[in-house]
């Protein structure tokens, strides 16, 4: 019998890719990857489970910074091989340089300028 677990296209590493968007604002607050558990995790807990790729363990979303993403659903796109978690983003930071959301270059005149202000310092957040 098939799970919706296999329903996701995993690639061959047996990741998919996941964008997590605020689910009021929609605002992109960054993208990941999950593996098998990681999405089973997000579907059990309500919160946002992710596999990372630099660590090649399961992460959860604010396990040290405390910016939990509550889960408010979980789609998969036509192609069944990229996850989206709309969230509520947990203290509105979402990424680990202390920022809104992880898309905070952007790119003019050919150089990635910096457009995004730090909304608390990532020393402050991790220590």
């Amino acid at each position: 019998m098939s799970t919706w677990l296999d329903q996701v296209k995993w690639n061959t590493d047996g990741l998919a890719p996941v964008i997590t968007q605020d689910y009021k604002s929609k605002q992109v607050l960054t993208l990941a990857w999950l593996n098998r558990e990681a999405l089973q995790l997000c579907a059990d807990t309500g919160h946002a489970v992710y596999w990372s790729r630099s660590r090649q363990k399961i992460w959860h979303k604010g396990e040290q910074s405390g910016h939990q993403q509550q889960i408010k659903s979980i789609r998969l796109d036509c192609d069944n091989d990229a996850v989206l978690l709309e969230v509520e983003q947990v203290g509105g930071i979402a990424c680990h340089t202390g920022r809104v959301h992880c898309f905070f270059q952007q790119l003019q005149d050919g150089e990635w300028q910096t457009v995004e202000q730090v909304v608390k310092d990532p020393k402050e957040i991790y220590s």
